[in-house]
This record gives C-alpha cells, structure tokens and sequence, in this order.
C-alpha cells in the first residue's frame, strides 16, 4: 500500500507541476499578435500625418516616432489589464514586435503630409 500512495502522491505532484505552466491556445496568440501589428502599423500612419502636419524635420520627427510607439506599448498594455502574461508570452512581443515594420509606414506619411502642408 505505501508504495500506491506514493505512485499517487508523485501523480499528484506531478499533475500539479503541469498545471502551474502557462498554456495558451495558438489562434488566440495569432490573433493578439495581428492585433499588435495592426495597432502599430495605424498608430504609424497617423503618427506621420502629425509629424509632418507640425513640421517635424531630422531627428526631431524619429523622436516623435519613439514617442508614439512608447504611447502604443502603454495603451496595447492598458487594455490587456496590465496582465501581459494572461495573452502573451512574452512582454517583448507587446513592447518590441512591428516596431521596424512601422517605422516604414510612418516615414512613408510623415513625407507625404510634410510635402503636402510645407512645400505644395
């Protein structure tokens, strides 16, 4: 009998080490991580439609890229209830992933209102 009971005991342990991990269902990481992407890529394009609309030239309109990207990080952080963990691996993917993929998208706008308010 000691030798079942301690079968059972280690199956217990061991059923209660497997529910400690994290589990998470893969379409829903997919679909927070389009949500991220699309976040970032929309918060680009109005992000640069402002800073050209205001003039940003050089260094002063990347600053303003970093800012509206830091304000996204925040606000994306915010709506997940501060639980980062709960939806994501990782809070690398809510603070760091579409950051470059952005940066092109904001560029893009950032000329394009800057042409259209300051030169035409």
């Amino acid at each position: 009998m000691a030798g079942h009971n301690d079968s059972n005991a280690s199956e217990k342990k061991s059923n209660e080490a497997t529910n400690d991990l994290p589990t998470f269902n893969a379409e829903n990481m997919q679909s927070n991580m389009k949500i991220i992407y699309y976040s970032r890529t929309f918060m680009s394009i109005i992000g640069g439609v402002i800073a050209g609309i205001l003039g940003f030239t050089s260094l002063t309109g990347f600053i303003f890229y970093f800012l509206v990207m830091a304000i996204t990080s925040v606000g994306l952080t915010a709506k997940a209830g501060f639980s980062i963990h709960s939806y994501f691996s990782s809070w690398n993917q809510i603070v760091l992933d579409g950051f470059l993929g952005g940066l092109m998208s904001f560029v893009l706008f950032w000329t394009f209102a800057y042409d259209i308010v300051h030169i035409f």
